[in-house]
């Protein structure tokens, strides 16, 4: 499929049979129907009305961190390129910044660090853009987003306005949002406010935070120590997309009940799992791992050697290759422990 010249109008490129490879982070090589990126939130508005643009399906793409394309999208791509942030309040200790949905997540994140604002840098080089990280309700290292959310604006497409949605609107469950189940393809967030801290509360409470913080010989860290190590783990165990094709995480973490756990624990002593309310929550690399698949390859699809919960394209994968990669090691892990493993990357 050959693509086309671009086209500039009303602050959109507009692109045709567009190639998707360099905007996915596994790398697969697809074709895009039709891509525009839009610059400005009333562009988008426009966009959306415009049949004759528009057309048919569409998916928005940030840096395309957490998608496996299996096919050509026959839709258009919609890439969110709206940039800004800005202090809305400061009051009792706390800034409230708000930041625009095509801005880059770690670039935020480095942002707060250097202007010494806590409460985002355990979520430092989590790859994507920041409207795309409250759909996720994205979280690592002791932290998760929702904490530092106080609302959000997106484009409702049904209405064809822009609706303002409260921490509670979004309904935050484990790496889930209203965005990502009852309000999925409705609206498109624009831009997200985030309460951050003027005085720092250091959370280590991770453990391998707190043993690399220790072995650096810091017993008082700052944000910026935070970040600097957390950055320093990811990168010790998650390949970079740039070098190796990957969406990080392909699986959630499953969560069973106390009991379930339990069971678990009896038959796998060496278990590894976290509290989640009253249930737990079980660490599906660990799970890979011992189904024995870690550093597995079939082809150019893998599984990294480092951390199994990361699937891999080692050349020329498809997203097909992938995904029965990804189906065979659910059902051995279902299979051997009676969990089921669902995939945190969506799937088109």
């Amino acid at each position: 499929m050959k693509a086309a010249k671009p086209r500039h109008t009303r602050g959109m490129i507009i692109k045709e049979n567009h190639p998707l490879g360099n905007l996915n982070t596994f790398g697969i090589e697809a074709y895009a129907r039709g891509y525009v990126e839009v610059s400005t939130e009333e562009s988008l508005r426009e966009l959306l009305s415009d049949n004759e643009i528009l057309g048919g399906s569409h998916l928005i793409l940030g840096q395309g961190s957490n998608i496996l394309f299996t096919d050509d999208y026959e839709g258009t791509i919609i890439r969110m390129m709206i940039k800004g942030r800005e202090i809305v309040a400061r009051k009792e200790g706390k800034i409230f910044l708000k930041v625009m949905a095509g801005e880059v997540w770690d670039d935020l994140v480095a942002y707060c660090v250097a202007q010494g604002w806590g409460g985002l840098e355990n979520l430092s080089l989590i790859p994507g853009q920041v409207g795309s990280s409250p759909i996720q309700n994205i979280g690592a290292y002791g932290t998760e987003l929702e904490t530092h959310v106080v609302s959000l604006e997106a484009f409702d497409k049904q209405k064809g306005k822009v609706t303002v949605f409260s921490h509670d609107d979004c309904q935050f469950s484990y790496r889930n949002s209203f965005f990502k189940s009852s309000g999925k393809d409705r609206f498109i967030i624009t831009s997200v406010t985030f309460k951050l801290d003027e005085e720092p509360v250091i959370n280590t409470r991770y453990g391998s935070v707190a043993q690399e913080l220790e072995k650096m010989g810091v017993s008082n860290p700052t944000i910026s120590d935070v970040r600097e190590v957390v950055c320093s783990i990811r990168r010790s165990k998650l390949p970079d997309p740039d070098v190796l094709g990957n969406a990080g995480s392909f699986f959630k973490n499953p969560v069973v009940s106390l009991k379930s756990y339990q069971d678990l624990k009896a038959n796998y002593p060496e278990l590894v799992a976290y509290p989640a309310g009253k249930d737990m929550k079980l660490a599906a690399g660990w799970l890979i791992d011992k189904a024995g698949w870690k550093g597995f390859r079939q082809g150019d699809a893998g599984v990294h050697d480092k951390q199994a919960l990361v699937l891999v394209n080692l050349g020329k994968a498809t997203g097909r290759e992938i995904l029965k990669l990804a189906y065979a090691i659910r059902n051995s892990v279902e299979k051997k422990f009676g969990v089921t493993l669902e995939p945190e990357v969506n799937i088109m």
